[in-house]
């Protein structure tokens, strides 16, 4: 028995068939940890692969509570391609044989020169780098790049297809990048404040200033004293434009708004948290057209 094993899989190898891959005609099965990196994936991947998420749109991927139909997906996937940095701390805790690509590894990160703690001495969430990165779409470049190389190990025949997807979808990014720009070039420089620090990539990108950010700890609400003080840099620095997130507090952006005099805007951090944001490019789409209308 043990010798006809051997011989099935020095067959498999020699016909460059690796354990893992996927048979021809057979969608890999492949998890992803948010909805955007779903729609990476199903961008580069197309009617090759069976894509879930676990993170819904409008969830917070820090804290999530696995339930066992997810947890039975992430260990019966093939691959599980995640934000990476402290973005998913419950993956860490769930055994899976399953491959894990972090895509953080090939981006430009930003916050990354010192681990930041919290006074009990317990790491900040985002200790290693702002893991928003995907909210810059130059980023999804090297984002395509991993996950196209990932999908074709596991499934090599198709490594032209899944070229081909990305350079399909760089395409029409270069030509959304440039009427993006186009549209926010009147407004660069505009200093903003933001409820949570999650628009760094998006404001380098498109030339925006965020001044602070009201959130001294993501989730936490600030204290009088923490709000004073905004409220002063805000007057200090012409501060006209605060972004909020779909689950920030709204009582608080309408009081920092009422107290500054700055206009609110609500973007949206994640592919289909708006109807309108489908997908990659329409999720920048729907951004940059609240941005104009709040600023206009």
């Amino acid at each position: 028995m043990r010798a006809a094993w051997k011989i099935a899989i020095a067959l498999l190898l020699a016909l460059g068939f690796l354990p893992g891959q996927a048979a021809a005609g057979e969608k890999l099965k492949i998890v992803a940890t948010t909805s955007d990196l779903k729609a990476l994936v199903v961008a580069i991947g197309g009617e090759r692969v069976e894509v879930d998420s676990i993170a819904a749109p409008n969830q917070d991927p820090h804290s999530i509570e696995l339930k066992p139909n997810q947890i039975a997906r992430l260990r019966n996937a093939a691959l599980v391609v995640r934000i990476g940095l402290d973005h998913e701390p419950w993956l860490s805790r769930l055994q899976s044989n399953a491959q894990i690509l972090d895509v953080s590894r090939g981006v430009r990160l930003t916050q990354t020169e010192t681990p930041r703690l919290r006074v009990e001495r317990r790491a900040h969430v985002h200790a290693f780098g702002n893991p928003h990165y995907w909210l810059d779409p130059e980023n999804a470049r090297p984002m395509t790049a991993a996950i196209a190389d990932a999908l074709a190990k596991l499934s090599p025949s198709d490594r032209a297809y899944f070229d081909t997807n990305r350079n399909n979808f760089l395409k029409k990014l270069d030509g959304k990048l440039e009427k993006w720009k186009a549209a926010l070039a009147p407004y660069r420089g505009t200093r903003a404040v933001v409820i949570h620090d999650s628009w760094t990539y998006f404001a380098e990108r498109f030339g925006l200033s965020i001044v602070a950010a009201a959130e001294p700890t993501p989730g936490v609400p600030p204290s009088p004293s923490e709000l004073a003080k905004l409220f002063a840099r805000m007057r200090d620095g012409d501060v006209r434009l605060i972004i909020a997130d779909p689950h920030s507090n709204p009582s608080l952006v309408e009081q920092i708004a009422q107290r500054s005099g700055a206009r609110a805007v609500t973007l949206i951090p994640s592919v289909g948290a708006d109807p309108a944001a489908g997908d990659y490019t329409s999720l920048f789409d729907v951004n940059v057209r609240r941005l104009v209308e709040a600023m206009r």
